[in-house]
């Protein structure tokens, strides 16, 4: 019987290895080049070591799902018995493969960004990055340019900048903001959830509606009442603070519908043994609902962690009470800022993001868990 993989399996393995071979040849020619007509350029710049890994990546895995094809083909064969069952068995893998691929490849372009930010971090050359990588290579090399890696840009970041009062300034409303606005959403989710008073419906529906607008609208006049009261500029900060845990009682969607998942049997039974409203909510429904409470924790701090547009509008030309997306953005702001300060960029977007990705990683299992219950009803 023939092999039904044997076609797929086999142009996986041979692109596999043209993607091997091609990544190798463009990582080793990066620091030996190995062929006359190796451009000088091929080897002076890093974009082609980050090729070169991507090819022998991408290359590693066509040939492992080549290898898998063939067994799977080789287990078609093994018996007529279990020919319609292996057949759909091997389709099956087929389409898998197909996925995976598109995945990876997907994967690849969404994480190139990235990847390219942090080489760049580490770039100490005092220059912008489309010359170096892309444009008139030639007159580049001319001039001696060559990308050398070191700490530098993380050494100035914190020695001859503001960033650390930024990033202090950014931590502080972020967490303040997260701890506030976690309790009002709670609360208001809770309240929602289990108490039926008048109105109840139609206040759902009017915050509803009222977060259907954009908060650009009340920008101005936001920041009007915060001068009014010296809450801007230098005394930006509670200001800040005011303004992000002012309406967090509208985001009760998801916590409510989380809540309405768990037996209000609970309650009763709480009640029943003497428990306050309160006691119910801290000691039997917060425990049984701990992945909404790290969910709202992280959106609460992910909004004040990454905001722009409002705090640039606050703080105004006021430094010292920037927050890091505000100060980062003023070191773009020309084109002399963007050849002096754009590799320090990229070291201050590695070290903000470096808060976040620890939180998302320790806390996944519960944020997934968190959107998707309170996602049940509501």
């Amino acid at each position: 019987m023939k092999n039904k993989n044997q076609v797929p399996a086999t142009i996986l393995m041979v692109i596999g290895a043209i993607l091997t071979a091609g990544g190798i040849f463009l990582f080793i020619n990066r620091f030996s080049p190995m062929w006359s007509f190796s451009h000088k350029y091929m080897t002076d710049n890093a974009i082609f070591v980050m090729l070169g890994i991507l090819g022998i990546f991408l290359g590693v895995v066509g040939l492992l799902l080549a290898k898998s094809l063939f067994k799977e083909g080789r287990e078609v064969q093994e018996g007529e018995g279990m020919k319609q069952h292996m057949g759909m068995k091997a389709s099956a893998r087929i389409s898998n493969t197909v996925i995976y691929v598109l995945l990876i490849i997907i994967s690849v372009v969404w994480l190139a960004p990235f990847f390219c930010i942090v080489v760049q971090s580490f770039r100490v050359n005092p220059t912008g990055m489309t010359r170096y990588l892309f444009n008139n290579p030639d007159a580049a090399l001319k001039e001696g340019l060559t990308i050398k890696f070191g700490l530098g840009n993380y050494e100035r970041l914190f020695k001859e900048t503001q960033f650390p009062r930024w990033y202090l300034n950014t931590f502080i409303i972020a967490v303040v903001v997260a701890a506030v606005q976690t309790v009002i959403v709670l609360c208001m989710s809770y309240t929602l959830s289990r108490f039926r008073f008048k109105l109840r419906k139609p206040l759902m529906q009017f915050m509803l509606i009222l977060g259907m607008f954009p908060g650009m609208l009340t920008m101005i006049i936001l920041y009007q009442v915060l001068k009014d009261i010296g809450l801007a500029g230098a005394n930006a900060m509670p200001g800040l603070i005011l303004v992000y845990v002012a309406s967090s009682g509208m985001g009760y969607y998801v916590s409510k519908g989380f809540f309405d998942t768990i037996p209000k049997s609970l309650d009763e039974a709480a009640r029943i043994d003497g428990a306050t409203r309160a006691q119910v909510l801290y000691k039997i429904i917060l425990p049984l609902a701990k992945p909404i409470v790290i969910y709202t924790v992280l959106t609460a701090f992910m909004g004040p962690w990454g905001d722009f547009v409002f705090a640039k509008y606050v703080t105004g030309i006021t430094p010292e009470a920037w927050n890091v997306a505000v100060g980062l953005q003023q070191w773009l702001s020309t084109s002399t800022n963007i050849s002096e300060n754009y590799t320090m960029f990229c070291a201050g977007g590695v070290i903000v993001a470096i808060p976040v990705v620890i939180l998302f990683m320790c806390m996944q299992k519960y944020y997934v868990e968190g959107v998707t219950g309170g996602a049940v009803k509501g």
